[in-house]
């Protein structure tokens, strides 16, 4: 009698199988070979308990299209259902990948009830049974086709029971899983007599078996084929030769073979009872003869890997707090019994009056002693860098010292500090998607230089060093005006990352101190300037900061830049602007730009603008020598615009907001007055923004027509930032103005950046730059190779990379996956290159054989199983038979003897050179009537799989219900 529990139970599972609609016929398509493997597998969850004991339900199932057309062809009276059908199929044997009930039964729909915890199990008899009385009685109430499992015992056993019903017939499904396997079971005649014992047919003779056999062998010890990547030689750094470890590359490929074993299966389909023999004393069973040969892959779990490697120890250094004074020791700048010589002494010594020459005190002389005190104190042993190391990386870095290095720099060229053209690919410029660096530049050189040290020489250590060294010799090259090599001329790139354009800020202020510096030198300050005239017509003065000649004779270089004519910012605040005019004016010697006299003498002209004239005075219009923009990194622009921005929008902020924009305009407006006597704002605007001048035909009184014309609207609002601007403004030339761009005060602001660095944020700073050298590493090994799959993850590791890098402050996690994504295409490379030694691809002298083993190399990298054609006679074939030959040569004659069955039985079988299978996997199928006689001839199946640990023996009977 069945208990409340149990009904309500049945009536839950009644309810789940409802729901999922497997109520009543099933009906498909005859499966297609390799269906199970290619095709999507789904599922659908529930859960149902059994008092309180709860159960997992879950409906596995192949999804296949719809057809209405076979579907009503197949409501036949005596068709059997759909899952006793899959029983017999043979298109599917051995799936690669799948569930394994589908591998031991070979059913495309299923649903299983297992105990819902991980660590709960259905363990005693009777509760077994009560599970299958149930599900039994809920398929008869349902009239559901579908196989429905319960899992018993602990769940690594994998042991199901279950059951399938139709109309009229039913079967069952059982399993034997045993750790210690009968000696009768290790052959296919003992696993036949425990098949045809189990289905008892009565009928004589009985009708055929069927088989599909498969032997499993596994390769583990590839020995001649020893892993060919080797790890680096560090030593060989410092000679010339820098072999695999070049600086400016990166390394790449596994340290150990990324593939673990071979798995090769021999495969006999389709064999009938009696054709072949294989029993304890005796096999035919030979694996060089099997019909089909299969062969998948096993990856080692995260290979070893240069590439990834680097990457993963570059990003760690992200998350160190120290300051490089703390990794170094700040006992580096101090000296026995004397204060600490801080940097900022010297440049409050340098504000004040003193007898002592200033040029003793400067911050050259403070760093240089610093530096050869860091060097006295560390001591050889001490130093993270070896000389040597250090001494190339310096070369390597600044190729421009290598000609005096013996010299202690002292004669450097600055003809390296541009880069030739830019090449103009797609490899060039992700440098502008990554927000790193060009590949060519010393940042990107700094960054390749930093992983490696940090790898191999010292780690944090090594790195704090090196940056250490670095911003020593930039402040070297400010103060000697040597241009730093590998940047780009021009502003700041604000498509790199910021550290470069620091360094493109520093080379722009050493640029304009060394042509100031030799302008001061020469005896000629008015020359020509070296830009020429841009879109608008505006020139570019290279040497417009240079003091006037008579003021400054006798003085020195420091004293004269630290006068207060020159070395302050433009614009401070809104009363500059008035100072502005009235200072220079006196300068000038002029007076309010309209009222000038025509006897004032233009200066600072650069050349005629065409053939444009003065609107009053009728002269030739000339373009005058401007102070160029100051250049800006983006940080300090992001100050500008919050400084703007705070602001506010109230008129006054708005006016002030306005005023402090125009320093450049301003600068110009003066230019242009003390080049063009007696012009107007008319004049100016024509040549500035010649939109705003508006020309038009008009017929004047004596009937003529005569062009006329006049300020656009906007340049004619009362009070606005021109006007106001151009009346402020005194003629006074280039080279006499306040410097638009304070380069001293800029490049000491750089310096003093590029010294407060940690290695933490010089990581962060350098890690695009990392990122995109290891994506170019990627992609030129990919090249070679060739793999399809490789080409779309390059792709996606590029869009995703573009996008976390382009903004500031990435999150690590987002950082993690696109390293993880360049070491997965590492590995699969030197997987594939595993592969191709292995079956000696390159070796190949057949281009057709060389083409064939190739695809046959790629096809096992992305798929799970591959057949290999010819199986053992062809060209992958034969090559598999060597490499488990030589892994494992044949037992001897003594070994045989003395060893178990099944190696004395090879003796007498067929002559093998391959071991011991390591897997053997039978199937076994027959339509028999059951029970009776009389019975309906129905499916019956059953599985077997040996291994050296396990032994399963899975069965699907199935039995007439109507006659028994």
């Amino acid at each position: 009698m069945i208990g409340d529990k149990d009904s309500k139970f049945i009536s839950k599972i009644e309810e789940v199988l409802n729901d999922w609609k497997l109520i009543g016929i099933s009906s498909g398509k005859p499966l297609e070979k390799g269906v199970y493997t290619t095709g999507a597998w789904e599922e659908k969850l529930d859960e149902i308990s059994f008092a309180d004991f709860k159960f997992s339900i879950t409906h596995h199932y192949l999804v296949q299209e719809p057809s209405d057309k076979d579907g009503k062809e197949e409501l036949v009276e005596d068709a059997l259902p759909l899952p006793m059908q899959d029983l017999l199929c043979m298109n599917n044997d051995f799936p690669p990948r799948a569930h394994c009930l589908v591998r031991w039964y070979g059913l495309r729909e299923f649903v299983v009830i297992a105990p819902a915890a991980n660590n709960d199990a259905v363990l005693s008899e009777s509760k077994c049974n009560l599970l299958l009385s149930s599900i039994s009685i809920a398929l008869g109430n349902t009239g559901c086709q579908v196989p429905l499992f319960v899992q018993i015992h602990h769940k690594w056993r994998r042991m199901y029971v279950g059951e399938c019903q139709g109309p009229g017939v039913r079967t069952d499904f059982e399993m034997v899983h045993l750790r210690k396997v009968p000696n009768q079971y290790t052959h296919l005649s003992g696993l036949l007599d425990i098949f045809k014992s189990k289905i008892g047919c009565p009928l004589t003779p009985l009708p055929p078996v069927s088989m599909a056999i498969r032997l499993t062998y596994v390769l583990q010890d590839w020995q001649q084929y020893f892993w060919p990547q080797q790890p680096p030689d560090i030593d060989a750094l410092v000679g010339g030769e820098v072999g695999g470890l070049e600086f400016g590359k990166l390394p790449f490929g596994a340290c150990e073979d990324p593939i673990s074993e071979l798995h090769l299966a021999t495969t006999w389909p389709h064999l009938t009872e009696g054709i072949i023999v294989d029993n304890d004393v005796y096999s035919d069973l030979d694996p060089v003869q099997a019909p089909q040969w299969s062969v998948r892959v096993r990856k080692a779990d995260n290979p070893q890997c240069l590439l990834g490697d680097f990457l993963t120890e570059f990003f760690k250094l992200c998350r160190r707090k120290e300051s490089t004074d703390e990794i170094l020791g700040r006992s580096a700048f101090e000296e026995e019994g004397k204060e600490v010589a801080d940097i900022t002494h010297a440049l409050s010594k340098l504000t004040e009056p003193a007898p002592v020459p200033i040029h003793k005190l400067s911050v050259t002389n403070m760093v240089h002693s610093a530096k050869k005190k860091i060097r006295k104190h560390r001591g050889v042993d001490e130093s993270p860098l070896n000389n040597e190391v250090l001494n190339t990386i310096l070369l390597f870095l600044f190729p421009d010292a290598a000609d005096k290095l013996a010299d202690g720099f002292e004669s450097r060229t600055s003809a390296s500090a541009g880069n030739n053209p830019p090449p103009e690919n797609e490899d060039y410029n992700l440098f502008s998607q990554f927000k790193s660096a060009p590949s060519d530049s010393l940042t990107y050189k700094l960054a390749l230089c930093l992983c490696m040290i940090n790898f191999y020489h010292g780690g944090v250590k090594g790195v704090a060093h090196l940056w250490q060294e670095f911003v020593l010799e930039m402040r070297y090259r400010w103060e000697n005006n040597y241009l730093i090599p590998g940047l780009a001329n021009g502003p700041p790139d604000l498509r790199c990352c910021l550290l470069h354009q620091k360094l493109q800020m520093l080379n722009c202020c050493i640029e304009r101190k060394k042509a100031r510096d030799e302008g001061k030198k020469g005896s000629v300050f008015d020359r020509s300037p070296g830009g020429t005239s841009g879109d608008t017509g505006r020139g570019v003065d290279h040497s417009g900061d240079n003091p006037d000649k008579e003021k400054e004779v006798g003085k020195s270089w420091e004293s004269w830049s630290d006068s207060e004519e020159e070395f302050f910012e433009c614009l401070s605040d809104t009363e500059d602007l008035k100072g502005n005019g009235q200072e220079n004016g006196k300068k000038g010697g002029a007076k309010e730009g309209n009222k000038e006299p025509v006897t004032i003498k233009p200066e600072g002209r650069l050349h005629p603008h065409g053939k444009l004239t003065l609107l009053h005075p009728g002269e030739p219009l000339y373009i005058p020598i401007t102070q160029e923009p100051a250049p800006m990194t983006e940080d300090l622009l992001e100050e500008q615009s919050e400084v703007l921005a705070k602001l506010g929008t109230s008129a006054e902020g708005a006016h002030l907001r306005a005023r402090m924009q125009s320093a450049c305009l301003l600068s110009d407006m003066e230019s242009f007055k003390a080049a063009n006597p007696g012009c107007c704002l008319e004049d100016f605007v024509r040549w500035y923004s010649p939109r705003d001048y508006i020309e038009e035909e008009v017929v004047d009184e004596k009937g003529n027509i005569v062009i006329k014309g006049e300020l656009s609207a906007r340049m004619k609002i009362p009070s606005n930032m021109w006007v106001e601007a151009w009346e402020t403004a005194k003629p006074v030339p280039a080279r006499r103005q306040k410097r638009l761009f304070d380069d001293t005060r800029e490049a000491e602001k750089v310096l003093h950046y590029l010294a407060v660095q940690k290695p933490a944020d010089l990581a962060r700073h350098l890690l695009p730059c990392i990122i995109h050298a290891a994506v170019l590493k990627v992609k030129e090994e990919e090249a070679v190779e060739d793999i399809s799959s490789v080409k779309k993850i390059i792709k996606q590791i590029i869009s995703h990379s573009s996008k976390v890098l382009r903004f500031p402050n990435p999150e690590d996690k987002k950082l993690e996956e696109i390293i993880a994504q360049i070491m997965s295409v590492e590995a699969i490379i030197a997987r594939a290159r595993s592969l191709k030694a292995k079956f000696g691809v390159e070796k190949c002298e057949n281009e057709d054989e060389k083409e064939d083993l190739q695809r046959f190399v790629n096809c096992l990298l992305e798929q799970p199983e591959v057949s290999v054609l010819g199986a053992g006679r062809g060209p992958a074939g034969s090559i598999i038979h060597k490499l488990f030959v030589s892994a494992a040569p044949p037992l001897d004659e003594e070994l045989r003897r003395s060893g178990s069955s099944e190696e004395r039985r090879l003796n007498v079988g067929a002559v093998s050179d391959f071991p011991l299978p390591t897997g053997r996997e039978v199937i076994l199928r027959t339509t028999v009537p059951r029970p009776a006689p009389y019975s309906k001839p129905l499916p019956q199946r059953m599985y077997s799989v040996l291994t050296k640990e396990d032994f399963r023996l899975a069965g699907a009977f199935s039995a007439d219900t109507t006659f028994f």
